[in-house]
């Protein structure tokens, strides 16, 4: 039996974490250890996410956890609700994912831009796990570009008809509910974007799995297409209205993603650390050889560096005062020097790290497309440049 994860900690910063946030970290941690890691190497190599799972993801308070427990939510903090995405990428991006879209992309809409009758509706349901969400936004052509959608919501008499595709969807061919945003006036009108929430059952809504995927294959990513999709009324989130609604959802994730990054970093290092301490080659631990010890040492560093970054984003989160330039940044960073270590780690290991029996290429893997997810890499260096100069470079 492998050892349990101990973790990386060189700058003791579970000194700055509260008890509390300590605690929901460790009662994440031992689940990923003995619920999700034994299983996962299976099912990504088959292809299947572990949808067994998430009845106890939902009894741990896992999704939505950082939303009010009027709403059947855990009400954490953003620190303690940043540890869970940690944790849960530790295991896999893919399960991440899962939690991720659930909470911050499909509940965090209907919380932030819904009625209080949506919110009673579907809010528990949706924490309970009884009820599985997505987020329909990246479309076929439009990706980095959102505001060029072409899906429409025409207003009828009776409610609303959409037409469209949406593209990339995680959840999508498991979920009963999809926030679906379309625009409402013309193509062009950019400001006639609403949220919707579309029950999958509605005819006329289909879901399709993308196939020949090499990277998060223990996630379901699909195609969703809306023909003649009526649905009534109130099922438009009334608060939405913009691009700016669905790019505030995008924030949400994307600070869950700077803090799973570095979860799967330590997974990837910690691996190379003990691979490294015990494979002998030439009489000798190859741990001891310079080359190795200068990756191991360049994975600490760079763990360390988005380890601090996270909590204090996390702070000014709690506190108000975090913006999505300061997310944009994490993400960036902290996915990237995953990758690197992923990547580090594979190599560390030598052959042995192709095997599904490590985790260093099934992370790298992954991590190639957490890198592009939700803002590429460098749309997010766009954004920062933007900030820093105020010039916009998009255009």
């Amino acid at each position: 039996m492998a050892p349990k994860f101990q973790g990386v900690d060189f700058y003791d910063v579970d000194s700055l974490l509260s008890e509390e946030e300590r605690a929901v970290r460790d009662t994440v941690r031992a689940w990923v250890d003995d619920n999700l890691i034994p299983v996962i190497g299976e099912h990504y190599l088959e292809g299947h996410f572990p949808k067994q799972l998430v009845p106890q993801m939902a009894e741990l308070g896992l999704f939505g956890a950082n939303l009010p427990e009027a709403y059947g939510c855990a009400g954490l903090n953003n620190v303690a609700y940043g540890l869970i995405m940690q944790e849960l990428e530790r295991g896999d991006s893919g399960v991440r994912s899962f939690a991720s879209v659930q909470g911050a992309l499909a509940m965090y809409p209907i919380y932030a831009f819904g009625s209080d009758e949506q919110k009673r509706r579907w809010l528990p349901k949706m924490a309970s796990g009884e009820v599985i969400g997505c987020f329909g936004l990246t479309e076929p052509d439009y990706g980095s570009n959102p505001a060029g959608m072409i899906t429409m919501a025409k207003e009828t008499k009776d409610g609303w008809v959409l037409n469209g595709a949406k593209m990339w969807i995680t959840n999508g061919s498991t979920a009963q509910l999809a926030i679906v945003w379309a625009k409402t006036g013309t193509v062009d009108d950019v400001n006639s974007i609403r949220g919707f929430i579309v029950p999958t059952n509605t005819k006329g809504f289909s879901a399709k799995d993308q196939k020949g995927k090499l990277s998060l294959r223990a996630s379901d990513t699909s195609e969703l297409v809306l023909q003649d999709v009526c649905v009534s009324k109130d099922a438009v989130l009334p608060e939405s209205g913009g691009l700016k609604s669905p790019l505030l959802c995008l924030t949400q994730a994307r600070y869950g993603i700077a803090w799973g990054a570095v979860g799967a970093a330590m997974a990837c290092y910690d691996e190379a650390v003990s691979y490294a301490k015990t494979r002998v080659m030439f009489g000798h631990p190859i741990g001891g050889f310079q080359l190795q010890q200068a990756r191991l040492a360049e994975m600490l560093t760079e763990i360390t560096k988005a380890q601090l970054l996270c909590v204090q984003l996390g702070r000014l989160k709690d506190q108000g005062k975090a913006t999505p330039q300061q997310v944009s940044l994490a993400k960036r960073n902290n996915v990237s020097i995953a990758t690197d270590v992923a990547r580090e780690t594979r190599r560390l290991l030598g052959a042995n790290g192709i095997l599904a029996e490590y985790q260093a290429m099934r992370h790298l893997a992954n991590l190639e497309s957490v890198y592009t997810y939700e803002g590429t890499h460098d749309i997010h260096t766009l954004i920062l440049g933007q900030e820093i100069t105020g010039l916009s470079a998009f255009n």
